[in-house]
């Protein structure tokens, strides 16, 4: 009679785990599959409690995301029942917890839970590597067994592969949710650049961005003002991404509103360079080039914060002005020096370049960057041609130079005198 019991008992157990490994099969949301794990093994060996650990290879952590009776747990591999457990990928079993050196009795002390034994089961994947562990605590009727060992490895072999695979199923949803998240925050920020360069009597004015990644820290800007004047920004934010892309556009607002009540360029550079220290964080800052550009006088008066080399060749000379920033850049300090603007006449033929420090720090492979002498170059070979020709020359040569993936944001105006 007793070995027919024991046959009827395997038999129903198979049957368990069979609906089990089903049950688990259909169960993609990573949550959900977690809750079921628990469920399940508590049923399959008739326990009272159970908690999943899942690994955190980079940390060498195990953390709960579901822990029946008690709140998020995250400890050590190397501590514990359960860092015992993964790092030998062997089920643990523990009689009497409080008589074993290795249990932990604070969720205990902090729960008001009284744990006899515990199964510490390791969780692997389709190549045996660590996914987790799973501890069940106090069987009902006793201490675990032998039986309940062979049912725990059989439900954790079949547990383990599917939180693998429902693992990377979030992880691929979260992609898919974050892709669509960055495409809205590009979109959103294309908005904001030219989608065509200014027009402005006495002038040929160029304009082009290319970000590193699906959204930058560089911008660039126009805003036209009366008497034949334009305002003219460009922006180069530290790092690159979504975050800089957040304090570009902020940037951008700020100089295109003061721009449009005051056009001193002194006092807007001031004004948004608080407003910016306000704000950043310490490891973050801005550099700024503000500029105003008057047709009728022909003159371009700016002040850089930080933004620089400014290149200017003149026509006449045949030779580039490589000029400075003429203070520090933005957000580091409230109460910096005060930016000082300058004036300076264009000359027909004459061509101001500002270009972002990706074109010149982009380096090949050898080590060599692209550096300001090839621009300086291009000015003066390409000198016959309009704004928009120089420009598209600037960008050829650098790609041409490059044999490596861009690796900071891209952005540069010309400005001609005709």
């Amino acid at each position: 009679m007793a070995k027919q019991r024991t046959h009827h008992t395997t038999r129903q157990d198979m049957r368990a785990l069979l609906e089990m490994a089903r049950a688990l099969g259909t169960t993609c949301d990573l949550d959900s599959l977690l809750q079921q794990v628990v469920r399940y093994s508590m049923e399959l060996l008739c326990a009272e409690r159970a908690t999943i650990f899942l690994y955190d290879a980079e940390k060498q952590e195990l953390f709960s995301r579901i822990a029946e009776g008690a709140g998020e747990i995250r400890i050590s591999i190397d501590t514990g029942l359960a860092g015992a457990a993964a790092r030998r990928l062997e089920i643990i079993n523990t009689p009497d917890a409080y008589q074993d050196d290795r249990f932990n009795p604070d969720v205990d002390k902090k729960t008001g839970f009284r744990t006899r034994n515990i199964l510490s089961c390791p969780l692997t994947d389709y190549e045996g590597k660590l996914v987790g562990v799973l501890q069940i605590l106090n069987k009902k009727d006793g201490p675990f067994t032998d039986d309940d060992i062979a049912l725990a490895e059989a439900f954790s072999a079949q547990a383990g592969v599917a939180l693998q695979r429902a693992g990377l199923i979030e992880e691929h949803l979260e992609k898919i949710q974050l892709d669509n998240a960055l495409a809205i925050a590009r979109e959103i920020q294309e908005g904001l650049l030219p989608s065509e360069a200014p027009r402005l009597a006495g002038f040929d004015i160029a304009c082009w961005n290319r970000p590193c990644d699906a959204t930058g820290g560089d911008y660039c800007d126009f805003l036209e003002l009366d008497g034949d004047r334009l305002v003219v920004t460009l922006g180069d934010v530290t790092g690159h991404g979504v975050g800089p892309a957040l304090v570009s556009c902020a940037t951008r607002a700020m100089i295109r509103a003061l721009s449009s009540v005051v056009d001193d360029i002194e006092d807007t550079m001031g004004r948004v360079n608080r407003l910016l220290s306000e704000d950043l964080p310490h490891n973050r800052f801005v550099t700024v080039f503000l500029g105003l550009l008057d047709g009728a006088a022909g003159t371009l008066t700016y002040s850089s914060a930080g933004q620089g080399p400014l290149l200017w060749f003149h026509r006449l000379s045949q030779k580039t002005d490589v000029i400075g920033a003429d203070g520090i850049p933005m957000g580091i300090l409230p109460d910096c020096s005060p930016f000082v603007a300058q004036t300076r006449p264009l000359e027909t033929g004459d061509v101001f370049a500002l270009l972002t420090d990706g074109f010149y720090e982009w380096a090949r492979t050898d080590g060599e960057l692209f550096g300001v002498e090839r621009v300086i170059q291009v000015l003066k070979d390409q000198q016959d041609r309009s704004a928009a020709e120089i420009l598209g020359a600037i960008r050829s040569a650098v790609e041409a130079f490059a044999d490596t993936k861009q690796a900071d944001d891209l952005t540069a105006i010309i400005i001609k005198r005709t």
